[in-house]
Formats: C-alpha cells, sequence, structure tokens
C-alpha cells in the first residue's frame, strides 16, 4: 500500500496490511491497547490513520 491508496479511516484489516502485520497480530498485540484511539462508523470499528502513526510513533518512543 502507498500512502495515495490508503483512506483516512482505515478497518482493522487495512490497518494491520498498513502496519505490515497480520490481522491476528494486530488483534492481539495493538488493538487491545488502551492508548489506540479508534472511532465507530455506523456498526464497523475505524481506525484514523493519522492517529494510528501517532501511536506507533509514541510506543516506539517506550522501548
Amino acid at each position: 500500500m502507498n500512502n495515495t491508496q490508503i483512506p483516512f479511516l482505515l478497518s482493522r484489516k487495512e490497518a494491520a496490511a498498513f502496519l505490515g502485520m497480520s490481522v491476528n497480530t494486530f488483534d492481539r498485540y495493538i488493538r487491545p491497547n488502551p492508548n489506540l484511539k479508534s472511532l465507530m462508523v455506523g456498526d464497523q470499528i475505524r481506525y484514523p490513520q493519522n492517529l494510528l502513526i501517532d501511536f506507533i510513533t509514541k510506543q516506539s518512543n517506550h522501548h
């Protein structure tokens, strides 16, 4: 995926692909973290791309 193909609001499958990991890894290690912000669009959870980048940046600064 390049930036011109990535939507602003990512599904969990898109978010996992954006981060370069499997959906299972995303579900196990990323989704449960209370610092990860998401929003409901209808009945689906979406992850704003910029908040996902901020989350990963902050997590990488802690290690």
